[in-house]
């Protein structure tokens, strides 16, 4: 009997907190139905402020360019050339892609650098030179929201010798742009395939920037990459035209040695010193200037190993993509939440006058 009893009371007590819990959805229930007036006016005022809101809200355009980085080849054939080459100190390259292997080539779009230079670049749109700088503060109307000092700044000149005021406003929007605007990122991990997208309420300044900002990127790119094999191509270059001129002036002294005495007495080796002189200089000149020309051609070759780095797939095309907020949507969306949080709150204050109210004095 003492065993049976325990497990009747907790029957009793859980058919007791059932019963509770289907009273309390009762009267929730009931209560709701009673405030039906209040709950559909508000969900009514917010529908309205959601048609508003639609009807104000700008719509958002993106431009999207895509395009494959390429990395720097292993040099393949050129091994052979390689301690060839090294004497003249022509760099054929590595395959390691250096800073640029990876996602680093994403944070270099990020980068406040190219941002900045994106943003000063003049383009013609419609018609009309303007910097995308300009163009975003007036689509923006950015000076009216300055105060005065703020609002007459100006973006010419040599962009390293800005002053206070010109480089907070950049960093601002390069911020901006990093958190909101901009978007740099692979939808493939395993492919060397980017997407740069650029989300503006102005269609011609997201397609302008979207592709200012990668041509920008591209030249500092290559300009990088190239360099140490540019300047070796100049190096070897001055080279071999200044042996070159050595080369002509030492055959050129050759046929004026001859010509000083054309029927020389050949016992006599003295009369033949200078121009054979000068056939040496024409000898050595010719095999220093063979090899530069090698060297030279191998560093050609280099050269033309590293570019182009980024080759674009698609450029942004007008129409661009837009999202704006649907006055349909906009209007269920609203009321749907506005009705859900009057019910919330009601039932919120009902539940703390009812704590009160039997609260004991």
């Amino acid at each position: 009997m003492n065993s049976g009893e325990p497990k009747n009371k907790v029957d009793n007590t859980d058919d007791i907190s059932v019963q509770d819990l289907i009273d309390k959805i009762k009267f929730v229930l009931v209560y709701v139905k009673s405030k039906w007036f209040l709950i559909l006016s508000v969900s009514l005022l917010g529908a309205l402020l959601g048609l508003v809101y639609s009807l104000y809200t700008k719509p958002a355009y993106t431009a999207v360019c895509t395009f494959v980085l390429e990395d720097a080849k292993s040099g393949g054939g050129l091994g052979q050339y390689a301690g060839l080459a090294s004497l003249a100190g022509v760099n054929l390259g590595d395959a390691g892609g250096g800073i640029f292997r990876g996602d680093n080539i994403l944070e270099l779009y990020k980068s406040r650098t190219m941002i900045e230079r994106a943003f000063l670049s003049e383009i013609d749109i419609n018609g009309k030179r303007e910097k995308l700088i300009e163009r975003y503060i007036d689509f923006n109307h950015l000076r009216k929201k300055w105060n005065d000092n703020k609002g007459n700044v100006e973006f010419n000149g040599d962009p390293d010798k800005f002053d206070r005021k010109q480089d907070s406003i950049i960093t601002d929007f390069v911020d901006l742009f990093n958190k909101k605007v901009l978007n740099v990122f692979k939808p493939d991990k395993k492919l060397n395939i980017i997407d740069v997208n650029v989300t503006s309420n102005d269609e011609l300044f997201a397609k302008a920037f979207t592709n200012k900002l990668v041509e920008t990127v591209n030249d500092f790119y290559i300009l990088t990459k190239t360099k140490k094999e540019y300047q070796n191509v100049q190096i070897l270059q001055h080279q071999a035209d200044s042996v070159k001129l050595m080369l002509n002036s030492s055959i050129h002294g050759v046929a004026s040695a001859i010509d000083a005495d054309p029927n020389a007495n050949p016992l006599m080796s003295t009369l033949r010193e200078t121009s054979q002189k000068r056939q040496v200089d024409v000898q050595a000149n010719e095999a220093i200037y063979s090899e530069i020309v090698k060297n030279l051609e191998l560093a050609k070759i280099s050269l033309r190993q590293e570019m182009p780095l980024i080759q674009v797939i698609d450029k942004p095309v007008l129409p661009l993509a837009v999202k704006k907020a649907g006055k349909l949507s906009s209007i269920v969306i609203w009321g749907l939440l506005s009705g859900v949080l009057a019910i919330v709150i009601l039932l919120f204050r009902k539940a703390i006058v009812s704590s009160l109210s039997t609260r004991p004095l």
